[in-house]
């Protein structure tokens, strides 16, 4: 039997090969990155917790003040060290960007984005019940993710991250002589580093949101699966009919 091959599992159910090998890899990675940017990130933006808009800060008319509750919020260093925290900020953010180009790289190339997070005909008619089933905590263990999965990946991998990813490099005098247009796009340093701290924001909202799914719609069930690739489904539906015949155990 391959590897990637449907195998029986107990209570009449069926394990399925979900997640590629690369797929798995780069979303540990990703983690790591995120915990460590956040954290870091904490720590430069408690040496100076105001934000503006435009290209100019103004001490006496900040958009937003965040220093009454920043300070009890964890930092990595554990201690105010702006030069360290930016360290650990650059170089993880780095990290971020290259796993990030290799999952790309590799879902384009293996039509993974296509196949697995594009939402067919039928799953876009569905969207209403789904999301019914979401608002009832009633998470059915299928082989294909549900719409609002899909589209809330796409919307992070698309859309979210490439955003953050870009205000933050519009907050570097050497890139912005690179490529001025950035910063812009941005109206300036201090808009950059507001929308990077709203994304930031969002991001963490996501975290949030995804882990108590992964624990409300079945824990071991999901980390298994990130780990070996294997996810166990409830049954095996058939396939709407304009729905991809290939799987994701195809994509690895």
């Amino acid at each position: 039997m391959r590897t990637h091959d449907d195998i029986p599992a107990p209570g009449g159910r069926i394990s399925v090969y979900r997640h590629a090998g690369l797929v798995r890899v780069t979303h540990w990675i990703n983690a790591l990155c995120v915990f460590v940017l956040i954290l870091s990130g904490l720590n430069i933006l408690k040496a100076h917790p105001a934000l503006y808009w435009g290209s100019q800060s103004d001490f006496a008319d900040p958009w937003l003040r965040v220093s009454t509750w920043l300070q009890h919020l964890p930092t990595l260093p554990t201690m105010r060290d702006l030069a360290t925290g930016r360290n650990y900020h650059f170089f993880f953010a780095w990290v971020l960007v290259i796993n990030g180009a290799a999952y790309l790289g590799y879902g384009i190339w293996r039509k993974h984005f296509a196949r697995d997070l594009v939402p067919t005909r039928a799953e876009w008619g569905a969207i209403v019940e789904v999301a019914k089933e979401h608002a009832k905590f009633h998470f059915p263990h299928e082989r294909r993710y549900n719409v609002i999965q899909q589209l809330t990946y796409l919307a992070i991998i698309f859309g979210l991250l490439p955003l953050v990813v870009l205000s933050g490099l519009a907050m570097s005098p050497a890139f912005d002589a690179i490529a001025p247009w950035v910063l812009d796009f941005f109206g300036g340093r201090q808009s950059a580093r507001t929308v990077h701290f709203l994304c930031a924001v969002a991001i963490v909202l996501f975290i949030f949101v995804h882990v108590t799914l992964v624990i409300v719609s079945g824990f071991k069930n999901n980390i298994v699966s990130m780990i070996t690739g294997r996810y166990v489904v409830e049954r095996a539906p058939d396939a709407p009919v304009d729905a991809p015949k290939a799987t994701p155990a195809e994509a690895s």
